[in-house]
């Protein structure tokens, strides 16, 4: 099967969910400068957001770009990470009301925890498809970012319910090793 349908439509669903995080920011009531201070929280938690969806379309870009061909399981696996980046407004709105707190940290961690599991099943699942003998498989050969993502998202989700902004520092971290496209991709990229 052909990736492009893939690709498009994992594309408008990332610019769809982008749209309801910033819609999801509301006008504060005063004129002034120091209105906009209540919506601090908020604006940190769009920021952050915006951020992280940013890193799976361009990680996802990379990953397609090397792909030759996708079949039923990796469309299922397409839509899985699909599913649980479109709860990141929701998240991120909750955190942002209530400026940080423990349990919407802890559900923050768990949408940030199933967003990076699904990229690895499909990440596998391309992997699988492509062959033992791919140069994608070659490229991919170890996984240090996906499994350091899933164990710091573990550490926040665990001190989330005693110390949120701690939580958040492990979330952020995460956001931090992955802002640099994936190398292992574009250096086969690269050599076609």
């Amino acid at each position: 099967m052909s990736k492009g349908r893939l690709e498009a439509f994992s594309d408008g669903v990332l610019a769809i969910i982008i749209t309801i995080m910033v819609l999801e920011l509301k006008v504060p009531e005063g004129s002034n400068w120091q209105s906009l201070k209540t919506l601090i929280p908020k604006f940190l938690a769009y920021i952050f957001s915006f951020i992280y969806l940013g890193i799976y379309w361009n990680n996802h870009h990379h990953l397609f770009q090397a792909v030759k061909r996708v079949n039923g399981k990796i469309l299922w696996a397409n839509l899985h990470l699909l599913f649980w980046l479109s709860l990141m407004p929701f998240a991120t709105q909750w955190i942002g009301e209530t400026h940080f707190a423990k349990n919407p940290a802890a559900a923050y961690g768990i949408v940030l925890m199933m967003c990076a599991i699904a990229y690895l099943i499909l990440e596998n699942l391309i992997l699988k498809s492509e062959g033992e003998d791919s140069k994608l498989k070659e490229a991919i050969n170890y996984k240090f970012k996906e499994y350091f993502s899933i164990a710091s998202y573990t550490l926040g989700l665990a001190t989330s319910f005693f110390y949120p902004y701690l939580a958040i520092g492990f979330y952020y971290l995460v956001a931090l090793v992955w802002l640099i496209p994936d190398k292992r991709i574009e250096k086969l990229l690269n050599k076609d």
